[in-house]
């Protein structure tokens, strides 16, 4: 597909349009910018995105809207694009199971910042602080979605064991001793497997699942309540193991694949969370790559789906997709794999751009819903493909058009769209550790 089009509006009547339909919102730090999104409260997931992993306005806003639908509107899971054990620290820290997270904790991986910054804080302790007042089984649980902790999660489900089924630990240690060699540079694990070097881990890590998986049987039957909270975090660890080590073994072979198991881990982990959580309604944090239907994108038309999608087809109108935009600014990023974060300069959009149009409309800070709009001019603008802006872990300035854009049609990707005009980066907590390349290498979003 293109974005050049005979029939397609001039940028001029595009962001004419979008002015027209477009909503001011307040300041992001006003006590009431979220009152705008309680239209979206009817629904069982709300996906909220961002265009880089490093802005100041889209973590601010995630957390003012994700407060509304949790006081409003009922809402008792926060899923975000981190790993399960890390975010663990955060979930023990606003459900009263833990002390807060310290920013000295090395177990953290780069980027560090994009969870350990003074919005999540800021979030972290107004839901500690709401969670205080209500009893456990009713508290606002916060859940990593991602994959990269295999390490951790290896370890995590031989401590689990070994608290509740020691003579099982030892047979998870013999099964896990295939990849522990590997936890620290899992990448090499999948380049020595494709390389024939190393006989893969899978049927290993598959049965040590699967006898997780017969024992939680043995737990529903159990008169006592079993130990659940405790086995439910030592299975989705035994699913992070599972899905890591195809993960990795997938990088090396191009194409699609690595991806589409990384957000399919992502979308399985949302249900075991909802699945596992009564009347549970989520709010999901991640980037706009992964929260916008992928179908409506160069990603899709290559072959690359993403949780955005999947959760459309499961849940249709009971979801909401929301992008987040801005045209310029300061981002926290690194100008390469491992180095360390940066306070970089965020080039003025594309005019070709949606950035471009939604700077056109001389708004500074505005929602545009399309599900409640007239289906006729602002659909058709919305239905042509332009190109839209992605900044991950790394920012590239000097490479932009190839490094940081794709074609999409904002009609399909996103349900609404949030605008900054103009932003700044978040500020982190604690020293950055750039040493090294990240385990996200090479996919940066």
């Amino acid at each position: 597909m293109s974005v050049h089009s005979a029939l397609a509006p001039t940028m001029r009547e595009c962001a004419g349009t979008l002015r027209r339909n477009v909503e001011i919102l307040p300041d992001v730090d006003a006590p009431g910018f979220g009152d705008a999104f309680d239209r979206f409260g009817d629904a069982r997931v709300v996906l909220l995105g961002e265009a880089t992993h490093g802005t100041h306005e889209f973590y601010a806003a995630r957390a003012r809207i994700t407060r509304r639908l949790i006081e409003r509107h009922g809402f008792n899971i926060v899923a975000v694009e981190g790993d399960w054990p890390d975010i663990a620290r955060f979930d023990g820290y606003v459900r009263h199971g833990a002390p807060r997270p310290q920013s000295g904790d090395t177990r953290v991986r780069f980027p560090t910042w994009m969870w350990r910054n003074e919005d999540v804080r800021i979030f972290a302790d107004w839901l500690r602080h709401r969670n205080a007042a209500l009893p456990e089984t009713e508290r606002v649980a916060i859940h990593g979605l991602d994959i990269y902790s295999l390490g951790e999660s290896i370890d995590a489900v031989i401590d689990y064991l070994e608290a509740h089924a020691p003579a099982a630990a030892i047979e998870a240690r013999r099964r896990y001793a295939c990849l522990t060699p590997w936890q620290a540079e899992p990448q090499h694990y999948g380049r020595a497997v494709t390389q024939g070097v190393l006989a893969p881990c899978e049927a290993a890590v598959v049965k040590q699942l699967g006898d997780l998986l017969q024992r939680r049987m043995a737990l529903i039957g159990d008169a006592a309540g079993g130990d659940g909270e405790a086995y439910f975090d030592a299975e989705q660890n035994a699913r992070i193991v599972r899905a890591a080590e195809l993960y990795y073994r997938a990088m090396y072979r191009g194409g699609s694949a690595s991806w589409n198991l990384r957000d399919r881990h992502m979308f399985d982990t949302l249900q075991a969370l909802i699945a596992n959580r009564k009347e549970a309604r989520a709010v999901i944090w991640a980037h706009n790559s992964h929260v916008g239907n992928a179908a409506a994108t160069a990603m899709g038309w290559q072959g690359e789906f993403n949780i955005g999608e999947l959760v459309r087809k499961t849940y249709g109108d009971r979801c909401v997709l929301i992008g987040f935009g801005t045209d310029r600014g300061t981002v926290a990023a690194a100008p390469d794999w491992g180095a360390a974060m940066q306070v970089m300069q965020v080039r003025p959009a594309r005019d070709d751009s949606w950035e471009g149009a939604f700077r056109g409309t001389g708004v500074a800070r505005g929602l545009l819903d399309w599900r409640t709009r007239s289906k006729g001019e602002l659909l058709s603008v919305l239905s042509q493909p332009r190109l839209e802006r992605a900044i991950g872990v790394v920012y590239r300035p000097q490479s932009e058009l190839a490094s940081h854009y794709f074609e999409a049609v904002l009609a399909d990707q996103f349900d609404a769209y949030v605008w900054f005009e103009e932003s700044c980066a978040v500020t982190p907590i604690g020293a950055e550790r750039p040493q090294g390349a990240p385990e996200t290498w090479p996919f940066g979003l």
